[in-house]
């Protein structure tokens, strides 16, 4: 191998772990992250706000809080160093009051204490500029062993100095040696950034509110329920947005009403048709081979009724409030008027937004199909803040996991088959299913604990 394909080799490598590393910090960092749009936007907000004030609160406090502080004492500590001097060069000032003078002068007030008046050293706070920067002034120009007080909330600042035959105690104005000034700039900017963030986060509301309301409407078309005084509000891309689910949901609608007319018409037509036929067998006579086409045309106007059943869908009908709890007893009762066994067993509120009459139909396909082949049926419905779950458990054979979806699909025909309705159309689960989707649900068959087959419906509420 050569040393271009060893130096490729290694390129190579070298980017596959950039690349695997990079995709589990991505992965981290999206973890981490929320998931709502307006939690988003408010960090997008918030994360530069908060990382510029940090910036510059730094470079505040470093370079002028700091280095104001550091000369303020400098110049304190300055001043207490000449008046010891002071004090060395003129022994004769026996009572120290050209002393006291001069300390006035320099805003110091003086006073001179016993030899053994040096308290002990009290422990250091935690965080104090001014007693740092004091303490490195005094140990770097004077020399001397001292004791200084800057804890509390005075506006003077005590310090003492031992000198060779006395205590010189001094008292200095705490904003001589400190900058004072510097919360007030802390202050103001934290405010004015919290008065600005509040007007961001009202201004965001107010332009996620559009989005929340578009998404609300979209479920709720999709459950199939009608999506009252909504118009496009907003930013002109939410506008857009909201336009263009109108636009949508008028052309659905539309498809869907000329469908259930065009259905409207065949179903007028071929029901013509089997009335004459009815009609001509009527005034034919009685004979085996009448009632045989008797029972053919009846037939005929079954299979008639499931197919436009199933075309039309439950088209027409408004969501509305219903008691999911009366309507699960009434399918436990025809249940039992035609001799099967069935319990219902409710939990939560019972009373949940859908299309009654098409819901309790897919409900009771689910019951019929489950009466037809077993002899116990236990109907559970389940509600939660989410949810609406009902499930048709039997006892009977049940249906193979490879075929549990398949018998959902229209007119399919099979042996064995469950959904094969007396009939012979093959529509009883298609049309649950078909009535379930329409409500943003679905339906999903597995095994019963009774032994046979459990339907559950799962629709949002």
């Amino acid at each position: 191998m050569s040393t271009l394909d060893t130096g490729l080799t290694f390129i190579r490598n070298a980017s596959q772990r950039v690349s695997r590393a990079n995709g589990w910090m991505g992965n981290a960092f999206k973890s981490w992250m929320p998931t709502g749009l307006y939690a988003r936007a408010l960090l997008i907000m918030i994360v530069p706000m908060v990382i510029l004030q940090t910036v510059v609160a730094f470079v505040f406090m470093e370079r002028h809080w700091n280095t104001v502080t550091r000369r303020l004492s400098a110049a304190v500590v300055q001043d207490i160093a000449s008046l010891i001097d002071v004090y060395k060069a003129f022994p004769q000032d026996k009572d120290r009051a050209q002393l006291r003078h001069i300390g006035q002068r320099l805003q110091l007030v003086v006073d001179f204490l016993p030899v053994g008046d040096m308290p002990q050293p009290g422990p250091k706070p935690f965080f104090s500029l001014l007693d740092q920067t004091l303490s490195s002034q005094i140990g770097r120009q004077i020399r001397r062993p001292f004791w200084i007080d800057t804890v509390g909330k005075s506006n003077l600042v005590e310090i003492r100095i031992q000198l060779d035959d006395a205590v010189m105690r001094v008292f200095a104005q705490r904003s001589a040696a400190y900058a004072s000034n510097s919360e007030i700039f802390i202050f103001w900017m934290l405010g004015t950034s919290s008065i600005l963030l509040i007007v961001a986060v009202l201004f965001l509301r107010n332009q996620i509110r559009p989005i929340l309301r578009l998404a609300d409407a979209a479920e709720s078309f999709g459950k199939g329920r009608e999506v009252p005084n909504f118009r496009p509000r907003g930013a002109r891309e939410v506008r857009q947005a909201a336009q263009a689910f109108l636009e949508m949901k008028a052309r659905v609608e539309r498809s869907i009403e000329q469908r259930t007319a065009m259905l409207a018409g065949v179903s007028h037509d071929l029901r013509t048709i089997l009335t004459r036929f009815k009609l001509e067998l009527a005034l034919i006579g009685d004979s085996p081979e009448v009632d045989g086409m008797r029972k053919d045309v009846d037939e005929m106007a079954g299979m008639l009724e499931a197919y436009l059943s199933f075309a039309r869908g439950d088209s027409g009908e408004i969501a509305q409030p219903t008691d999911m709890a009366m309507a699960l007893e009434e399918l436990r009762s025809d249940a039992e008027r035609h001799g099967h066994t069935a319990t219902v067993t409710f939990h939560g509120l019972p009373v949940v937004t859908v299309k009654p009459a098409s819901f309790k139909r897919c409900i009771a396909n689910l019951v019929s199909n489950a009466a037809r082949y077993a002899k116990t049926v236990a109907i559970t419905g389940h509600r939660d803040h989410r949810y609406l779950t009902v499930t048709v458990d039997d006892d009977g054979p049940g249906i193979p996991v490879n075929m549990r979806e398949e018998v959902f699909k229209p007119f399919l025909r099979l042996d064995d088959a469950r959904n094969q309705d007396e009939g012979g159309t093959g529509l009883g689960l298609a049309i649950a299913r078909d009535i379930a989707r329409s409500h943003g649900g679905d339906i999903t068959l597995g095994d019963s604990p009774m032994g046979g087959l459990r339907a559950a419906v799962r629709v949002p509420v």
